[in-house]
């Protein structure tokens, strides 16, 4: 299971509304306690390709969110995008591009007036939705 505070979910969609069209993007991390994890800060990096759909983060702001995360002692959990007008899955391209299968994988489709997030396991070709609590 992955947790994730209902401020830090706001904080992802407001950011991802403000940059629709484009998908936007950053990073999680937080603790890894009895095999769940616990979302303690997400962080909004820039999509340096500008794309309606492929996202790359900025390799500056990835590098100093890291450091950040190392300096508050938290782990890296995965990384958050969003897909502005398809659904809340991985597209055979994020999958292409999920190279750590220890990380969580977390989409949020824009595409109706809810959105929608789900968080993905991803290894080769296969994507298994995570259980997600938003708290």
């Amino acid at each position: 299971m992955i947790r994730l505070k209902k401020q830090d979910y706001e904080k992802i969609v407001a950011h991802a509304r403000a940059e629709a069209p484009v998908e936007a993007c950053g990073l999680i991390a937080g603790r890894i306690e009895d095999g769940n994890k616990y979302i303690e800060k997400v962080y909004i990096l820039t999509n340096v390709d500008h794309a309606e759909e492929h996202f790359t983060l900025d390799p500056k702001e990835q590098l100093a969110a890291v450091k950040d995360m190392r300096a508050n002692g938290l782990v890296p959990l995965g990384n958050w995008h969003s897909h502005p007008v398809s659904p809340s899955r991985p597209s055979q391209e994020d999958k292409r591009l999920a190279y750590d299968s220890s990380a969580s994988y977390m989409i949020l489709s824009l595409m109706d007036e809810e959105p929608v997030l789900n968080s993905f396991h991803i290894e080769g070709d296969n994507a298994e939705k995570e259980e997600l609590e938003i708290y």
